[in-house]
């Protein structure tokens, strides 16, 4: 009768519970989980090359709001996004890829929408005076 409870029973069953507590933090944390509560918050050893990496999520989701010239926007929102979630996995060189593509696009978004905004208003002054005729 032992035996067969043993049979049945978890492989782990004897293990003590903060061995598995310990067990269940550790792959959270390989799987890029945040910290976890009653753990210790220690940012520096997320970013051990320096400064931290910047991912332009608030910057890329504005223009994709409001200036999304030919959904450049959004494919920033988009990498600014990936550039996130490798900074979560510790990928800091994939990271920072990510956020300089996604800042190239935000300067080229806000660089056409500005074009496009002045061409508009210079349209606009120049056919205006025309019009009142």
């Amino acid at each position: 009768m032992n035996s067969s409870h043993t049979f049945l029973s978890h492989p782990n069953a004897s293990l003590s519970p903060s061995y598995e507590r310990l067990k269940e933090e550790h792959e959270v944390a390989m799987l890029g989980g945040g910290p976890r509560l009653g753990s210790r918050d220690n940012h520096c050893d997320q970013h051990p090359q320096g400064d931290p990496v910047p991912d332009h999520v608030v910057w890329s989701l504005f223009n994709t709001l409001f200036m999304n010239f030919c959904c450049l926007a959004f494919m920033a929102y988009s990498c600014s996004v990936k550039s996130r979630d490798q900074k979560m996995v510790g990928d800091v060189t994939g990271a920072r890829a990510y956020a300089s593509t996604a800042q190239f696009l935000n300067i080229l978004v806000l660089v056409f929408s500005l074009l496009l905004v002045i061409t508009a208003l210079i349209v606009l002054f120049t056919t205006l005076p025309q019009l009142s005729i």
